[in-house]
């Protein structure tokens, strides 16, 4: 672009720089395409916003907006002809309401900076994704994050109330509301939760907020087999334990975390359960859930309430991905099965490691049956990086076999966007193209991102 086309876009900070641009290029996903867009944006307002898509949609311009980049589906990946819309400049904690347990935020709030901002007027926002030191709201609210709360809290869709938005053609729409109720018209809100850039640019989110809860009491329970950590989970679910975090890792998580921080973990263990309970009696919880453990088959369940232990165990468990990836290449699978099934699923995943001559690591979130498989594989080799797509591929297919889905918290992007369609049934297919006509004409947002295929721009 050149002095005249910088200056069209506007007060926008706009960057052509080419390392600049292929530093906004692409998320951290794997196995997913990019290209150097035509140029960085970076609004610091919603007014701003709005006229960087009105010039985008004069000149015809794919939009792909970007939060900090942690994403893992492909879904922040720059296009061949495409602008990036950055949100990291929209980084403002508009407000936090004490009386009404809410917070306004901009998308580039770091989610663990409005967790902490929030904890010094006694309150809590429970969205706790693996990146939450790095990820933003905005990311959250594209994909509609998760974590390991997610068990007693639910997902980051159950925290948004309202939404300022940007649309295709640059109007501002405000959706949802600051009431605790409100039912007018239809639930906008809940359908931009989880669009990835699809339907809009969010510019301010309003979330709920929760009284903070008291400091947790942690179960730590090993076991020798994946039948017996299955059942305990399962026999959890059924027992009703009210539990904040309920976690697994698998032997071959459990030894990758082993070697890179020594934690004095049994690597010959099948499983690990990591459990919490933040209520009042979250002794009493703890020592429930450590007792169904043990009728479960558990080989030992240890019950703390030492906040230093239960920080250096949930560290374990975020250890769990770069403990992993310290083993060679790595793809990162995100599937959801019914909580019956993970051991199915943990089993198959097993039997695909072993057709496929690959190691493949399973953790995840035990409470809600979304697990993270991912696959160790060598890109140097062409025979590997056909596997590790090969396992990719069974792993998801099994995953719907099992009554489950294609993705549980990564959300859709490119890399998933075929097997969209596998999951979807022909008439919701339809409804989703036809949501995305309605909001974007033009198909200039993210276009052919997590929308069903076929999909074509201005079809």
């Amino acid at each position: 672009m050149d002095d005249a086309d910088l200056r069209s876009w506007g007060p926008a900070l706009v960057s052509t720089d080419p390392d600049v641009m292929a530093s906004y290029s692409r998320d951290q996903s794997r196995f997913t395409e990019h290209a150097l867009p035509e140029a960085v944006l970076a609004p610091a307002s919603t007014e701003e916003v709005a006229e960087v898509l009105r010039e985008a949609a004069r000149r015809g311009l794919a939009v792909v907006t970007r939060g900090a980049g942690t994403g893992l589906s492909g879904a922040a990946n720059a296009q061949r002809g495409s602008i990036v819309l950055s949100t990291h400049r929209l980084d403002s904690i508009v407000s936090i309401d004490p009386d009404e347990q809410i917070a306004v935020v901009q998308p580039g709030v770091v989610t663990g900076h409005l967790r902490a901002a929030v904890a010094e007027h006694g309150l809590f926002y429970p969205p706790d994704p693996g990146s939450v030191d790095s990820c933003t709201i905005g990311g959250n609210v594209a994909t509609n994050a998760g974590g390991m709360c997610c068990v007693k809290y639910g997902v980051t869709r159950d925290f948004v109330r309202g939404l300022e938005v940007v649309l295709a053609d640059g109007s501002i729409m405000r959706t949802g509301r600051r009431t605790a109720k409100g039912v007018a018209g239809y639930d906008l809100t809940s359908l931009l939760v989880g669009s990835e850039g699809t339907l809009g640019v969010i510019t301010e989110i309003t979330v709920r907020l929760v009284p903070r809860p008291a400091p947790p009491t942690t179960v730590l329970a090993t076991f020798s087999t994946l039948a017996a950590a299955g059942a305990a989970v399962q026999q959890l679910t059924r027992a009703g334990v009210r539990l904040s975090l309920l976690e697994i890792m698998d032997r071959t998580t459990l030894s990758a975390i082993e070697s890179m921080s020594p934690l004095g973990f049994d690597t010959g263990t099948a499983a690990i359960l990591l459990a919490q309970s933040d209520d009042p009696d979250s002794a009493s919880i703890a020592a429930l859930a450590a007792d169904v453990c043990r009728a479960s088959g558990a080989e030992d369940a240890v019950v703390s309430d030492d906040g230093r232990e239960a920080d250096l165990l949930l560290q374990a468990r975020r250890l769990a991905l770069p403990a992993l990836e310290r083993l060679g290449d790595w793809l990162l699978d995100d599937v959801c099965v019914p909580r019956t099934r993970i051991v199915d699923l943990i089993t198959s995943v097993e039997d695909i490691a072993a057709r496929e001559d690959l190691v493949i690591g399973v953790f995840g979130h035990a409470g809600d049956g979304n697990m993270h498989p991912t696959i160790i594989y060598d890109e140097g080799r062409p025979d590997s990086r056909a596997a590790a797509l090969r396992a990719f591929d069974q792993i998801t297919a099994r995953a719907l076999e099992l009554g489950g889905t294609i993705t549980g918290e990564h959300g859709v992007g490119t890399l998933k966007r075929a097997w969209l369609g596998t999951e979807l049934d022909a008439s919701a297919a339809r409804a989703h193209r036809l949501v995305k006509q309605a909001f974007d004409p033009d198909g200039i947002l993210n276009p052919g991102i997590a929308i069903p295929e076929p999909w074509s721009p201005i079809a």
